[in-house]
């Protein structure tokens, strides 16, 4: 799994030496946090989410009958607020 979010991921960042993949794999489920350079959060989040979502999606089907979850990290850790827009629910 990490091999497959380095392949989609550093293609469309400027700083491809900054990303980093940590996994925690569980029975059920499989949690990947995405560490990744500040400038390139955009590049990763996409326009509406759109580029992580399909990431999100590949990953999804390659997890199989586990579950699996990305989170995108900036350098320090912390949860990228961009990130968030998969919880957004759309309003009618």
């Amino acid at each position: 799994m990490t091999d497959l979010v380095l392949h989609l991921v550093k293609p469309i960042v400027a700083h491809p030496d900054d990303v980093k993949v940590a996994v925690v794999d569980g029975e059920a489920a499989v949690q990947l946090d995405l560490t990744v350079n500040a400038d390139d959060k955009d590049a990763v989040i996409g326009e509406n989410g759109r580029t992580i979502r399909s990431i999100r999606n590949i990953l999804s089907a390659a997890a199989g009958r586990k579950k699996a979850t990305l989170d995108v990290l900036d350098p320090s850790g912390a949860r990228l607020a961009a990130d968030a827009a998969r919880e957004e629910s759309p309003e009618s």
